[in-house]
């Protein structure tokens, strides 16, 4: 009795050390990613009022274009230095919550922060919410490392930290919660639950102290587009909606090819000691800029134009050359493509999440235009603006229970909820057609591919203690390549399944191939016990062998989480 009672207090100071720290990190990246995110607005704003001042002054034209090639070689230079901010950060901070790899967190920061401030300034298609992860995560394993917490718990920091920058960027906290369970850690647990939870509490509760405070509002993102109608749309809407949303989802499937084809071009490109290619998105940025601002930034501005409630009309601001609605938005769409793709190949610090809501939106817009002809009420132009907007990021990311909580959470309705299932389940249906993997996960793959992981595979022998005890293998985050291949308990030999519950004293095998021999020793210790003994093997090139094909419910999952 006394040994359950030990265990149960020792279970109850864990949760509460996780709540701990899980609020910490959401109080440090909810006043980081908020800053961060009030200088990107900033940026955006400075940089299309300079980029207007060389529209009417076009003498001094060269002058941006030399600038902006200077800049490519300064980010093309802090990127050597620094590889690990290169792209949007998603995929190396779903790398570092899964244990693939640890960063420097001061390093990562402040070189996120600043140089994807940076290519907002200079006027760039750069999204802000893939650095505020990739930032919350940095602060996630800053407060970890202060707090001298063991390597699980630097994880668990990792991602409440990354759903607390998202949440924070998107004023969306479930949206930030859902990152942990279906991009991050890819299952459910109690612990991922208390740490998210509580690191976006914190964060978003910062966030709407600190934006007041600096005179700015806190409401939704998508204040200016309106559904009054989406309640009473009937069936001929939904046919409309996936009809426009299976189109959405062809586009995104050739962004997601051209962006993959251009990746593998812009690796040959190796001038100026490789920093030259990177001054070919900036050029390109600085050409499209000086024809319309509707390329520039994020998007936000563009996607905010495009609601019926807009105070400047979308002519007003992003025309064209003096060019009509239809033709200027189609330019803008065509522009924005080219630049998001480049600028997402050439591995810039920046996102193209964003950037590719806004590619949706654009073409929601010339749909619902075009089935208005066709007898489509003009009253639900918004809702299809919004769901063209969501079925591009879930065709290209693929992560459809975000996107269908991101549209709930930009727009505080609930009333296209069904056309919005449906059109997220086209995108990804289509997706699956044509065999493209999620964005992020390709990505990581690719960073994984270029580390060449050389490791030895080691196999480990260890006793289950109080920690591990009552739990089910697959409940366990173990680190990343860790498989449970034996268990001996009492003498008796058992094979290991997910479903396994793991009784203290038990002897378990587990093989693997960790980058970190110590980190990865240290993590076992932490999340199952004694280490009895350790063998290595040669070092090898080719990936793990996989697990053998139980089913789902049976199998011991690969606690890799992907």
């Amino acid at each position: 009795m006394r040994d359950t009672m030990k265990a149960i207090g020792n279970k109850a100071g864990y949760g509460v050390q996780i709540v701990a720290v899980g609020a910490l990190t959401g109080a440090f990246a909810g006043v980081v990613v908020t800053l961060y995110n009030v200088l990107v607005v900033m940026c955006e704003e400075f940089s299309v009022e300079y980029y207007n001042v060389f529209r009417t002054h076009p003498a001094f034209i060269p002058l941006l274009f030399v600038a902006l090639f200077l800049g490519g070689i300064v980010i093309g230079g802090v990127l050597k230095f620094l590889p690990m901010i290169r792209g949007s950060g998603f995929p190396q901070t779903e790398g570092a919550t899964k244990g693939l790899f640890r960063f420097k967190w001061y390093q990562v920061l402040t070189g996120m922060f600043a140089a994807s401030l940076f290519t907002v300034f200079m006027g760039l298609s750069a999204g802000s919410e893939g650095p505020s992860l990739m930032i919350g995560g940095a602060c996630g394993s800053g407060a970890s490392d202060l707090l001298r917490r063991n390597a699980v718990v630097r994880r668990y920091q990792i991602t409440g930290g990354a759903c607390a920058g998202l949440a924070v960027a998107l004023n969306a906290p479930l949206t930030g919660m859902v990152f942990a369970y279906e991009e991050a850690h890819k299952r459910f647990t109690p612990e991922v639950f208390v740490c998210s939870f509580s690191s976006v509490a914190v964060a978003i509760v910062i966030r709407n102290l600190l934006r007041p405070a600096m005179g700015l509002s806190v409401g939704p993102f998508l204040t200016t587009f309106s559904f009054p109608a989406a309640g009473d749309a009937g069936a001929m809407f939904c046919l409309y909606a996936l009809l426009a949303s299976f189109l959405v989802a062809l586009c995104g499937v050739g962004f997601y090819c051209l962006l993959f084809a251009l990746r593998k071009l812009f690796k040959k490109l190796t001038f100026f000691k490789g920093m030259g290619k990177y001054t070919i998105p900036f050029v390109l940025a600085g050409a499209f800029g000086l024809v319309t601002a509707g390329v520039m930034g994020g998007g936000t501005e563009l996607i905010a134009s495009l609601g019926s409630g807009a105070e400047e009309q979308f002519t007003e601001v992003f025309s064209v050359f003096g060019a009509g609605f239809v033709l200027s938005l189609s330019l803008i769409l065509v522009m924005k493509f080219i630049v998001t793709v480049v600028n997402t190949a050439s591995d810039l610090p920046c996102c193209c999440s964003i950037p590719m809501m806004a590619m949706g939106a654009a073409l929601g817009a010339l749909f619902s235009k075009l089935f208005a002809y066709m007898g489509m009420d003009p009253a639900l132009s918004d809702t299809l603006i919004v769901l063209c907007m969501v079925t591009f990021f879930a065709t290209v990311v693929k992560a459809p229970i975000t996107g269908l909580i991101m549209v709930v959470e930009l727009t505080w309705d609930f009333t296209f909820l069904l056309p919005a299932v449906l059109c997220v389940a086209m995108g990804y249906l289509v997706g699956n057609v044509f065999h493209t993997e999620p964005l992020y996960e390709r990505l990581l793959d690719e960073i994984l591919e270029e580390r060449e992981n050389k490791a030895k595979r080691v196999t480990v022998r260890l006793r289950v203690g109080e920690s591990a005890a009552g739990r089910e293998i697959r409940d366990i985050l173990w680190p990343f390549t860790a498989l449970v291949t034996g268990l001996l308990r009492a003498g008796e030999t058992i094979v290991p399944k997910g479903a396994t519950e793991l009784c203290e004293g038990d002897v378990l095998t587990i093989e693997g191939k960790p980058e970190d021999r110590e980190e990865y020793l240290g993590a076992l210790r932490a999340v199952a016990g004694e280490v009895l003994e350790v063998l290595e093997s040669e070092a090898i090139r080719e990936a793990p062998e996989a697990p053998p094909e139980d089913s789902p419910e049976d199998a011991a999952p690969p606690p890799s989480e992907s």
